[in-house]
């Protein structure tokens, strides 16, 4: 009995491997992409964000930063750019031209980069930015931002980080909210849920929240 058993464990330890590997080719011959064209579009992407995803600092119109970004947020941004959900005519040239099956494969790799923080905000404003992520505005019904964004701001799958993320363009996207996101409102993603905060900050609360979550790496 004891040899019968071992045989069927044997047996089944084999079959397992078999049906592994097999998986694992069949994944790889269904590629749509090699791994050239992965590097390619990698490049292409990084002569606007940079080498490292870390952003950069273009007058009116900052590049945001890529590096560490939540991988379930990259590809449901690209996918916005793709539907004309979130609308901007570069960026929906740029995703038009990518294989939808490279998108996990893109976000991975700019989740897995960690540079610092490219700076240029305004140190003095960092304290009262803190304030806000931590507990919010109750009197503005504007919740802690740290609730959606975690507390180091890292993100949370749908959720986006906010670390180091390029001041400039922090100020830009909340302070031109219904131009930049949720174009599309019968199609909503999460983005809908900043609408009304991002409406509730002020001014000078929106370069303070930017100045504190662009100094965290």
């Amino acid at each position: 009995m004891k040899i019968k058993s071992l045989r069927l464990a044997l047996q089944t330890a084999i079959l397992a491997i078999v049906f592994v590997v097999a998986g694992r080719t069949q994944h790889a011959n269904t590629a749509t992409f090699s791994e050239q064209d992965l590097q390619a579009k990698i490049g292409y992407c990084t002569d606007c964000h940079q080498p490292s995803g870390q952003g950069f600092l273009q007058g009116s119109s900052p590049i945001p930063r890529l590096a560490g970004q939540q991988t379930q947020y990259f590809e449901n941004q690209l996918k916005a750019f793709i539907e004309r959900r979130r609308v901007n005519a570069f960026m929906f040239k740029v995703s038009h031209s990518l294989d939808p099956d490279m998108l996990p494969a893109l976000a991975k790799h700019f989740n897995e980069l960690n540079p610092k923080p490219v700076g240029g905000a305004p140190g003095e404003l960092a304290d009262a930015g803190k304030k806000i992520f931590q507990g919010g505005i109750p009197e503005a019904n504007v919740p802690p931002c740290a609730s959606c964004h975690g507390p180091e701001a890292k993100g949370n799958g749908q959720f986006p980080r906010l670390a180091g993320q390029i001041y400039p363009y922090l100020i830009k996207v909340l302070e031109n909210w219904d131009k930049e996101r949720g174009q599309d409102p019968a199609h909503p993603d999460t983005s809908a849920i900043m609408e009304p905060i991002a409406h509730g900050l002020n001014e000078s609360q929106i370069k303070a929240v930017a100045a504190y979550l662009s100094s965290l790496e």
